[in-house]
């Protein structure tokens, strides 16, 4: 038979099983999400200063413009919900952006 039936039959025979008490239901991992980090401008800069990035690289690397990290360095605006995980991200890790082959050193 095809893989599809395959899987279908035997999820359909864990099912019975349950059901007669034979198995009991998937463990279930509970996870809870680390907060968002909140930065001043003084730790953006210094978390691209720490990673030896300009700003246009820095701003490559986090998927956004450079008037952005200028004005977060400015303290004119914050990065959002994406922008903080990446820079938390690598605050935890300065090398986090070549580790992950999203900066590649020539």
């Amino acid at each position: 038979m095809s893989a599809v039936y395959d899987d279908i039959m035997s999820s359909l025979n864990e099912l019975l099983e349950m059901a007669e008490g034979k198995q009991t239901g998937a463990i279930v991992h509970k996870r809870t999400v680390r907060e968002l980090e909140t930065f001043t401008p003084a730790e953006i800069k210094a978390l691209r200063k720490d990673s030896s990035m300009t700003q246009k690289t820095f701003a490559a690397c986090i998927g956004v413009s450079v008037k952005s990290v200028e004005a977060w360095e400015g303290g004119r605006s914050r990065p959002d919900g994406a922008a903080r995980r990446m820079l938390g991200l690598m605050k935890t890790n300065p090398n986090f952006a070549e580790d992950m082959g999203i900066l590649i050193s020539h």
